[in-house]
């Protein structure tokens, strides 16, 4: 319990903080994130981290566990935002 309260406590100061900064901030669930990395959903942990290293075109699959788990979310908000699309139709 104290270890959950304490990361909403520090997601919140993040959050604060990067409002009054006027930084825009995206939110992903995980369904979004493996959909947008895998194509399913229902992806598991080992699925999305084949995908990373594959998409990024990795000699190996990120380490720790948490490096692909960023890698996959900003995978995904590049796929969210249309860059993706943009970058792949030459714009």
């Amino acid at each position: 319990m104290t270890t959950a309260l304490s990361v909403g406590q520090a997601r919140g100061v993040i959050l604060l903080a990067l409002a009054e900064a006027g930084c825009p901030v995206a939110e992903y669930t995980p369904l979004e994130v493996k959909q947008a990395v895998s194509g399913y959903g229902g992806a598991d942990k080992n699925q999305v981290q084949q995908m990373v290293k594959a998409l990024l075109n990795l000699e190996k699959i990120p380490k720790p566990d948490d490096a692909a788990d960023a890698l996959a979310i900003a995978i995904c908000h590049l796929n969210s935002s249309g860059y993706l699309l943009k970058m792949a139709s030459g714009g």
